[in-house]
């Protein structure tokens, strides 16, 4: 049986604690009366993976049957996550995978033979065969990438967009015109955290910048509180909105999964458990590991996390209408993420780990750990942040000058250029965005590379709103000086040296909290 989360008080029998910290980690002692907030442990997983997905699939809520909604002659187009989740990716096979086999064998039962299968990136970057391959298997890679059939949407392909209206707020909704034309839209979601699913998947992940534009702005994310509970985000507003949009037009068939938090193995198996109580051997393998990343290059630092994978287990599987499978799935993601919390804060203190939704095999640049810390991790919570209104928040991570020209083109440019004129989100959207957006060698890496789109930096920056308008101190700790002062903070050396700096808001004997993730949490702050 697996242990909840729960709430430790630091005292002087607490042993130091891990804190993520980029590409490595670090032993830190916090102060005498710090809480500490622990994920729980990871739930038992599903025994069956195959016969739950079969149960899914035939017996829907609010559906019909999947087998009774195919027959020959019909246009079929299964949709699915991009790599942006799970994090860690998982190990192979994908549950992605083995769900999109269940629905391809039924659909070849019932004499299906037009059917497309979209990566949902939205204005991430496309993917790469190899990543593509992952996701689906090699049996389903080989059957439809090489005929085109499997392939990325590309959000800038006007001839293969389809506008289905707007809603009762106005927002355009336009997606892939593959998906709007199609007798059944069937999408294959990865619910890692409770930001993810619902409309969000179909409405946000074959949308277009003329959709997205909508509700991916500074406004809607400042109010967005927070976008691990969409009855409290604004963003999940306006997706529900569109989504309701959606659903007039395109008949859609979600299927939801909900994953555990079984995410370190092997040497790294250590960071599942609470610091006392690591074995000998947990000791020792984190001793290793941590002496080992100190001492190896920082290309060899980056393949070692760039190459874990994670040993998920599947808590749940729901599929049908897109509404009642989204509450059984936050269901089981609440059973996985909760931990009951009694009140703010002064202060907040979060370690940023080594990957976000959008540095999978790639890197972490400065726009990003800001957004993984102060957007992610900030809003991983539910009722209130975790730290009061004009509090501090402090965060570990090395935030080096590193971009991906590859991947990450117009953040460069953005962390160069934009941020050094203002950080304001507002300022910064009503004077780049547009440019940004249209600029035509950003669409270009974006349709061609492996690049994100040219207002994909921005989006990232909205993200942090929330936490820019509700804290009145942000600090790193062993950050780069100069890459967190362009963006707007302040860096210090040691833990004690951040809550110097903060104290003329905070107090010198604040209230703290340390969130212990990943693995993952949901603070349900009373």
């Amino acid at each position: 049986m697996s242990r909840p989360g729960f709430v430790l008080e630091v005292d002087d029998r607490t042993p130091p604690l891990l804190v993520h910290n980029g590409e490595g980690f670090l032993l830190e002692r916090f102060p005498l009366g710090t809480r500490v907030i622990y994920p729980p442990e990871a739930l038992p997983a599903v025994r069956d993976v195959e016969e739950a997905i079969q149960n899914a699939l035939l017996n829907p809520l609010e559906s019909e049957p999947l087998p009774e909604l195919l027959y020959a002659g019909m246009r079929l187009t299964i949709a699915f996550d991009d790599i942006s989740i799970p994090l860690p990716p998982m190990k192979k096979p994908d549950i992605r995978q083995r769900i999109i086999e269940a629905v391809l064998t039924m659909a070849a039962d019932a004499g299906v033979d037009d059917v497309e299968l979209i990566s949902a990136n939205a204005l991430h970057r496309r993917l790469t065969p190899n990543e593509l391959r992952d996701i689906v298997g090699e049996r389903v890679f080989r059957s439809f990438y090489p005929d085109g059939k499997l392939y990325n949407f590309d959000a800038e392909d006007r001839d293969n967009l389809t506008h289905l209206g707007q809603t009762r707020h106005g927002e355009d909704v336009e997606i892939s015109k593959r998906a709007a034309e199609s007798d059944l839209l069937v999408y294959v979601n990865v619910n890692l955290v409770a930001m993810d699913g619902g409309h969000k998947s179909t409405s946000i992940g074959l949308a277009s910048y003329k959709s997205l534009k909508h509700h991916h702005n500074s406004h809607t994310m400042i109010h967005s509180r927070s976008f691990m509970d969409h009855k409290a985000s604004k963003m999940h507003e306006s997706a529900w909105r569109m989504g309701e949009v959606l659903t007039e037009h395109v008949k859609v068939f979600q299927i939801e999964t909900s994953l555990n938090n079984d995410i370190f193995g092997g040497p790294l198996e250590f960071l599942q458990k609470r610091e006392w109580e690591w074995s000998i051997k947990d000791q020792a393998s984190m001793l290793a590991t941590k002496r080992g990343l100190d001492l190896a290059p920082a290309k060899v630092r980056h393949k070692i996390f760039t190459d874990v994978r994670s040993n998920y287990g599947l808590t749940g599987i729901n599929a049908g209408k897109i509404e009642p499978v989204h509450d059984k799935t936050l269901e089981n993601v609440h059973r996985q993420h909760l931990v009951e919390v009694q009140g703010q804060s002064d202060v907040a203190i979060m370690g940023v780990p080594f990957v976000g939704p959008y540095n999978v095999n790639s890197v972490m640049n400065p726009i990003l750990a800001a957004c993984m810390g102060l957007g992610y991790y900030f809003n991983s919570y539910r009722g209130n942040p975790v730290v009061r209104k004009d509090g501090a928040v402090i965060l570990y991570h090395p935030v080096d000058y590193e971009f991906s020209q590859l991947h990450h083109p117009s953040y460069v440019d953005f962390f160069e250029e934009v941020l050094s004129e203002s950080t304001d989100p507002a300022t910064i959207e009503a004077k780049f965005e547009k440019q940004y957006a249209e600029d035509p060698w950003y669409i270009h890496l974006y349709r061609t590379s492996n690049a994100y789109h040219g207002v994909h930096p921005f989006y990232m920056w909205y993200w942090i709103s929330h936490a820019l308008d509700h804290c009145g101190d942000i600090v790193w700790v062993g950050a780069n000086r100069k890459t967190v002062e362009r963006m707007g903070f302040r860096s210090a050396s040691t833990l004690q040296d951040a809550l110097e700096m903060v104290s003329h808001s905070v107090g010198r004997s604040p209230s703290i909290t340390y969130l212990h993730n990943p693995p993952h949490l949901l603070a349900d702050v009373r």
